[in-house]
């Protein structure tokens, strides 16, 4: 026995990190809460409305700046709050934060965005210069209002598919409480 024999390791060496498919930051990102379609609209929300920012940012003079300025705050604040919430989707903090919530402030948000990216593409198109620039920047504010807005829609047909699904068993449960108790 005096030759170590009994005494052999029983654990494992420290195998490093892992060198998985799904190691390091890409295990804290996942697309899977979102279908396909969202996950589009979402993707196409934050490119076009970073497109529009820069195309407006190309801008070297205006005559009426006021429209600029708006489109300006506009589409900055709209690639935020699409970046905000494809993070919020995508993370773990999804799971930290109610999912009612979530999905609440996404349709909401949403819906506004849209509406006002949409009012401020017809004021810019209105006061713009003409120039290639801000003709590209109006093509992708309005195309990312209608990203906002396709969005917004398929959220509320899917909130009116789920309302539909739900009212069967509301019913069966009025008629529960509706029938005597001795029949």
């Amino acid at each position: 026995m005096e030759n170590g024999a009994v005494y052999s390791p029983t654990t494992e060496e420290n195998p490093g990190p892992a060198r998985g498919a799904r190691s390091g930051l890409a295990a804290y990102f996942s697309l899977g809460r979102l279908r396909l379609h969202r996950r589009l609209f979402k993707v196409l929300q934050l490119l076009l409305s970073l497109l529009a920012f820069i195309c407006e940012e190309v801008v070297s003079q205006c005559t009426l700046c006021g429209g600029l300025y708006f489109f300006e705050f506009v589409s900055c604040s709209a690639f935020l709050l699409s970046l905000l919430i494809l993070i919020v989707y995508c993370t773990p903090v999804y799971d930290r934060v109610d999912a009612v919530k979530v999905k609440s402030s996404d349709f909401y948000i949403t819906l506004g965005t849209g509406c006002v990216f949409l009012l401020a593409s017809i004021i810019f198109v209105s006061t713009h210069d003409r120039t290639p620039a801000e003709t590209a920047a109006t093509v992708f504010g309005f195309l990312a209002s209608f990203m906002f807005l396709s969005d917004f829609a398929s959220m509320f047909w899917e909130k009116q598919q789920e309302s539909q699904t739900r009212k069967p068993e509301a019913a069966r449960r009025t008629e529960a409480l509706t029938e005597p108790l001795n029949a």
